[in-house]
């Protein structure tokens, strides 16, 4: 005989899920219940509310010196328990004038809140806490309750804003280093299993900036000028140590208080510098020939000719013509830099295939993320070869049909600066621990090799020359300074039409300080200049002077031009010997600050350089044995 599983009746069903239903739901109003009860036996008052707080208070973010540039405060958010209240239009009365607002709003929002519990403001500061615990004291403000919360402020206003961001209610990083930082600034401690303290320090990791406020301020107040001045709208200048890609300052105008988000929009709110990509225009140009030069397709020696303009005729009969400012006559490379000669870079693109002179363009960084730190940092933009015309090399070649970023500028400008050796930019140096006994380097990328050191070197010499009475640059020229220029003026892309524009251009400079042996990167652009002129060597040359006379005496850099190229090619400088680390403290007495700033490269010992001038006091003192992650404090004088 078969078995045969035995049918349960469909009414059994029936109730079976409706049982197993009630349960469900039985247990969904329990929790509830459960839930409400613990807050109202909890809470001693009905006008009284469990303030929360964070574990661990948000870490202040630093410029490279040590100065505050944002820290952690205590706020409050101010709420209603409305079972508590005796009477609804006293009280709106009475908070009116202490919360600025209107006691009719404070009414409604009282009498149409579908919860007993209503935010009425947030984040308000102690003088209005204050007020209301006053008032409290004295029997007043029944049903009104205050959430102590962790709140943020930044002492330097303005400076810096784009790059530093900002946090929301709930005390979150939003934007920036804030932002992109939140996992440091909110933990205790540099590693993930690291315990969380005694409780008495309960702040989290300190983020080090690169920048330093001093150049910082100088940008700013430069940048200031020049977007007045311009009737721009918007301009970038930034400063970078090409030696260790430490970004010095990065000032993105018009900008914005992180205290005061209400007052801002995302316009000026974007960190340009890394967000915005553009078309550079022929600052680019340091880099295409440079590519050309070191690729041998040819030499200090190739000559073209410049009549007025570039013109080729394709395969396919294609008449590809591409304008220039003036008829230069011959040119070599050379020339090509000092006149910024739109139809002899062109001409020179010719002498490489495509497939090369595109990896080349590449090796420099672009069409990548420089990996500086800024969240939302773009890629730029770079046709893959397969989207390329007839006219997209000799169009890239003089900084057209290719988008960059100011970050991506630099970086490729370190590769010249440093005898061919790219650096990766960064805006933060290390991470602290909050008790600031650990100290961890942050790094972006190894520095790699990507140009032979005498391409370098003629190219500055080239930008040398860029800054005489025949270049483009000569407005940049300072007596007793040796600058490597090179200016740009691009055309950009209308939006509605798809050409470029005739009134719409980004008035650009770059410069290496000394040019020797650069220590200081500086580049500003501006967009969309309208005032006399848009042209990069009549209005962005000027402040790149202003800003070189200034921050070389700030910085330390010797001036008085050294020496220039001898026949080899080579650049003899007189260096300055740095001290050597061992496993016990050297005597850093009279060390120049000059001679301190390679150490600053090193990763094994943390230095810690204040002041100008020569060392005049140090901790620990000479002869203290050292080992790896120790700090050693210099004062200057």
């Amino acid at each position: 005989m078969d078995r045969a599983e035995k049918k349960i009746p469909k009414k059994s069903q029936r109730q079976r899920r409706f049982f197993i239903f009630a349960c469900i739901f039985a247990l969904a109003v329990m929790t509830v219940l459960i839930r409400y009860a613990v807050l109202m036996i909890g809470r001693p008052e009905l006008d009284t509310l469990p303030s929360q707080r964070s574990p661990v208070e948000r870490g202040p973010i630093l410029d490279r010196n040590g100065r505050i540039l944002a820290m952690g405060t205590k706020l409050g958010n101010i709420s209603i328990w409305r079972p508590g209240i005796d009477d609804v239009e006293l009280l709106s009365e009475e908070l009116a004038p202490i919360l600025q607002m209107s006691a009719g709003e404070i009414r409604e929002r009282i009498q149409y809140s579908s919860s007993d519990f209503i935010y009425l403001k947030k984040q308000v500061g102690q003088s209005t806490i204050q007020a209301i615990e006053t008032a409290k004291a004295e029997g007043n403000l029944r049903g009104v309750n205050i959430e102590n919360i962790a709140g943020r402020i930044y002492p330097e206003q303005e400076l810096a804003g784009q790059l530093i961001g900002f946090v929301g209610d709930d005390n979150q990083g939003l934007a920036g280093v804030e932002y992109a930082f939140e996992t440091e600034l909110t933990r205790m401690g540099l590693e993930q299993n690291e315990e969380a303290g005694d409780g008495n320090n309960r702040s989290g990791n300190q983020v080090v900036l690169t920048i330093d406020i001093t150049v910082q301020h100088i940008l700013e107040e430069i940048a200031s000028r020049t977007l007045e001045e311009n009737k721009a709208e918007a301009v970038m200048f930034l400063a970078m140590d090409p030696r260790s890609g430490d970004i010095l300052g990065s000032a993105s105008l018009p900008g914005f208080n992180p205290n005061n988000i209400k007052g801002s929009d995302e316009n000026t709110r974007m960190d340009r510098p890394a967000i915005w990509a553009y078309e550079p225009g022929s600052v680019f140009k340091i880099f295409s020939l440079s590519a050309l030069l070191d690729s041998g397709a040819i030499d200090e020696e190739t000559v073209f000719v410049c009549n007025g303009h570039y013109e080729r005729t394709t395969n396919l009969g294609e008449r590809i013509i591409i304008n220039c400012l003036a008829p230069h006559g011959p040119v070599t490379a050379r020339e090509i830099i000092i006149y910024s000669c739109n139809a002899g870079a062109a001409y020179a693109s010719d002498r490489l295939g495509r497939e090369s002179f595109n990896n080349l363009i590449r090796n420099f960084g672009f069409a990548s993320r420089t990996g500086a730190g800024n969240p939302g940092e773009t890629v730029g933009f770079l046709r893959t070869l397969d989207q390329w015309s007839e006219r997209s090399k000799p169009t890239i070649a003089m900084g057209q049909e290719i988008a960059v970023s100011a970050l991506q500028m630099l970086q490729a400008a370190t590769a010249v600066a440093n005898d061919g050796v790219l650096v990766p930019p960064r805006i933060v140096s290390r991470i602290v621990s909050g008790d600031g006994k650990k100290s961890v380097p942050y790094t972006t990328g190894s520095p790699r090799r990507v140009l032979q050191a005498e391409t370098s070197r003629n190219m500055r010499q080239y930008m040398v020359d860029v800054t005489s009475n025949i270049g483009t640059g000569w407005r940049a020229n300072i007596e007793d300074l040796s600058l490597a220029v090179k200016t740009g003026t691009a055309q950009i892309i209308d939006p509605l039409t798809g050409v470029y524009s005739n009134t719409d251009f980004i008035a650009s400079c770059l410069a290496m300080i000394p040019a020797e042996s650069p220590s200081l990167i500086l580049y500003l652009a501006i967009i969309k200049p309208q005032g006399v002129s848009y042209l990069g060597g009549r209005i962005a040359a000027p402040p790149i002077r202003e800003a070189a006379e200034v921050l070389v005496d700030y910085l330390g850099i010797p001036r008085g031009k050294n020496p220039q190229v001898v026949h080899s090619g080579s650049v003899s400088i007189p260096q300055e010997e740095s001290p050597l680390l061992s496993d016990r403290v050297p005597d850093f007495s009279g060390y120049s600050k000059r001679s301190l700033l390679p150490l600053l490269l090193q990763d094994e010992v943390h230095i810690e350089i204040t002041g100008d001038g020569w060392v005049r006091r140090q901790y620990p003192p000479p002869g203290t044995p050292l080992s790896p992650g120790d700090t050693i404090t210099l004062e200057l004088e």
